[in-house]
């Protein structure tokens, strides 16, 4: 595999140093200029990875090609650019439709989309590809566990967890800021916070049966703590407002 990216930021970057740093990966890389910082900076690191002078160059030496460029410009990018009938496109545009890709990318036969998360460069996460192939699962298998998805709808579905980030990290903020007011000493409280999610982060792995109804019951014991903010913030409408946003984003995606 020769491997090319049209486009090259922050989840390019996140891509080509979790695979660089997989164990014996000596895949090929050619990156497009655009973001020359994060280009030449890669091409430093690594000696199998190349700056190509222009996106054409990119096509015409690889076979396997990563769109990743923001979808305000993908059509204008797109259209200036001549794909051959052989390459296998990967596209990590997540506002654009397969079907929106392949018409862009004309007479290309394999097009697959993928969203993998930053988190990738650690070689953790997960990649949702879609239609399942197996060249994409090995690539992305590299960087994290790689869930294979046959249906379009339910890609699009996946894609809405991908949301939820910064809505994570802010309810770890808000515990953080608490144990900071209340006398806790600031990287005391960040590091005990951490710990704790991370330990949670791994619950469902280790009780693999259970479902997170289930995970919640069993740490929510009747009369205790974990039981009271449960209640309290189930009561106050946080989690339908949490699936109501959840509904919003969805629809963002489907273009309603």
């Amino acid at each position: 595999m020769k491997l090319g990216f049209i486009g090259t930021g922050a989840l390019a970057s996140a891509i080509v140093t979790g695979l660089k740093s997989a164990p014996g990966d000596h895949t090929p890389v050619l990156l497009s200029p655009r973001n020359e910082e994060i280009a030449a900076g890669l091409a430093a690191r690594y000696p199998d990875v190349r700056v190509a002078p222009d996106n054409q160059t990119v096509l015409d030496n690889c076979d396997t090609v990563m769109l990743a460029v923001r979808p305000q410009i993908a059509h204008d990018v797109l259209a200036q650019l001549r794909f051959r009938r052989d390459h296998h496109v990967v596209s990590l545009i997540a506002t654009l439709s397969r079907e929106e890709v392949a018409a862009l990318i004309a007479p290309v036969e394999r097009v697959t989309k993928a969203l993998p998360m930053p988190m990738v460069a650690s070689r953790q996460g997960a990649t949702i590809i879609c239609p399942p192939d197996p060249a994409i699962a090995a690539l992305f298998g590299k960087l994290g566990k790689v869930i294979e998805v046959e249906d379009a709808a339910e890609f699009d579905a996946l894609s809405v967890a991908t949301a939820t980030f910064a809505t994570y990290f802010k309810y770890l903020d808000t515990l953080h800021a608490w144990l900071k007011n209340h006398g806790v000493a600031d990287a005391k409280a960040r590091d005990y916070v951490a710990a704790l999610f991370k330990a949670l982060g791994s619950a469902p792995e280790t009780m693999p049966d259970a479902g997170f109804t289930l995970l919640a019951e069993d740490y929510a014991t009747r009369g205790g703590i974990n039981e009271q903010v449960l209640r309290e913030l189930t009561a106050r409408g946080l989690f339908d407002a949490f699936a109501e946003s959840l509904d919003g984003v969805h629809r963002r995606i489907l273009g309603r």
